[in-house]
């Protein structure tokens, strides 16, 4: 997966991340989702923020902060489902796309990190 076609990945993850926050505000389920949102919108905004990172080092510090952030997304939404305010369907269908995302940031993490000694 191209470093583009994470940006589109990881919008379309916020997209549904803040979806599955307005539907949980109407179960009044505030504090759990309220979390997830935050997590689950930040994957994307860390992304955008290392498009222009200064260096590879900030590159990486950024998709680091991502990573962090989607795997606190999982968590959440992990909790959603083990206390059943998500259905079995409602939470696979999203936690696939974060388990998706988590692997992409870290594939791209980790080449990165191996291109920067490969290059110096």
């Amino acid at each position: 997966m191209k470093e583009s076609n994470i940006r589109e990945k990881s919008f379309a993850f916020a997209v549904r991340v803040v979806k599955l926050y307005q539907y949980l505000a109407e179960k009044r389920v505030f504090v759990l989702s309220e979390q997830m949102l935050r997590s689950g919108t930040a994957v994307g905004a860390m992304i955008r923020e290392a498009e222009h990172a200064e260096s590879k080092p900030d590159f990486i510090h950024k998709m680091a902060i991502a990573q962090k952030e989607i795997n606190e997304t999982i968590y959440w939404l992990e909790l959603l489902a083990a206390t059943e305010l998500l259905t079995k369907q409602e939470f696979e269908s999203i936690y696939n796309d974060a388990v998706e995302l988590i692997k992409t940031i870290t594939t791209i993490i980790k080449s990165t990190k191996q291109n920067l000694t490969t290059n110096n």
